[in-house]
């Protein structure tokens, strides 16, 4: 039977003008693993340049919070970036509250952070954390520190990002802090492979949505019948990911036909890139204020704390 929650979500997309599906969908098991892979490639330089920086953050953080401590990672479903803060030396963390919507990825990582810190509270929460649910009330009284790793934020448009900002402001509580890695507006010629690898990991993402609507929304789609685009949208300042239809064809989702002509793009994901100015106005307007920005020396990638 197809899932009826997937079933009208690409089915909203896909009626739409021009066709989208959410990047929500790329996040099943197989989506996870091949992102993990994305991580390691080398262009993918977000992932290695933020954890360069993870262990200078983490040792100048310890101290400005209070004990004990929550820390509340938005999109967790690993746990090798908040090891650095829950490791760090004096770290006061009491508690750690992964959030992520795969569900399956985020019990396992759960797991293996009772085994690696059993004096810690692991509280996983399956939910989707681009809305940002309330907290467990055994968090009452902490101090907390929200963490929102990995350029995820630049998946969100600037409305929605305000919105997320806004959530987790509220979610997290007065005298909070919030803890964002963004990657920064530079060359496309330095973007563009990050979304593009020659091994093709990434375009394996992307036609990965096709199989998993294939499997739990009842759809037909040929997954070679469709070639992966990335592309530099300079106007909105985002790199754009597609689909594109190799032929003209028709596929069928949840016993619904959906018409593709030769050319035509299924728009799949959004990554803006920010410069540090424009996500501290983008901060403010979500409720916070920015208080501390970490960068590489290259410029490639920020980690901003904001506070509450």
């Amino acid at each position: 039977m197809p899932e009826p929650d997937i079933a009208a979500l690409a089915l909203a997309g896909l009626s739409a003008r021009p066709k989208t599906l959410p990047p929500v969908l790329f996040y099943d098991d197989a989506g996870c693993a091949l992102f993990y892979r994305i991580t390691g490639l080398p262009e993918y330089y977000l992932t290695r340049t933020e954890l360069a920086l993870l262990p200078v953050i983490a040792r100048e953080i310890a101290p400005l919070l209070a004990r004990p401590a929550a820390l509340v990672e938005y999109g967790a479903s690993d746990e090798a970036k908040a090891a650095f803060l829950l490791d760090c030396p004096g770290a006061p963390f009491a508690a750690y509250v992964p959030i992520d919507i795969a569900a399956a990825a985020l019990e396992a990582m759960a797991n293996r952070a009772r085994a690696r810190w059993p004096d810690l509270a692991v509280m996983p929460i399956a939910a989707d954390f681009l809305t940002p649910p309330r907290l467990p009330p055994a968090l009452d009284g902490m101090a907390r520190l929200g963490f929102f790793p990995g350029s995820t934020i630049g998946n969100l448009d600037p409305p929605a990002a305000r919105r997320f900002l806004a959530g987790a402001r509220a979610a997290l509580g007065p005298e909070a802090r919030l803890l964002v890695g963004v990657d920064l507006a530079k060359d496309p010629s330095l973007l563009l492979p990050a979304y593009d690898d020659a091994a093709g990991v990434t375009a394996a993402v992307n036609r990965n949505l096709l199989v998993r609507l294939n499997r739990e929304a009842g759809a037909d789609f040929d997954p070679a019948g469709f070639d992966h685009r990335a592309l530099w949208n300079a106007a909105e300042g985002r790199i754009e990911m597609h689909l594109v239809s190799r032929r003209a064809q028709r596929v069928r989702v949840a016993g619904t036909a959906i018409d593709f002509a030769a050319g035509e793009t299924i728009h799949t994901e959004n990554s803006y890139k920010h410069s540090l100015p424009g996500f501290a106005a983008l901060a403010r307007a979500g409720g916070w204020t920015p208080a501390r920005v970490w960068t590489d020396p290259g410029q490639l990638f920020s980690v901003h704390l904001l506070a509450g």
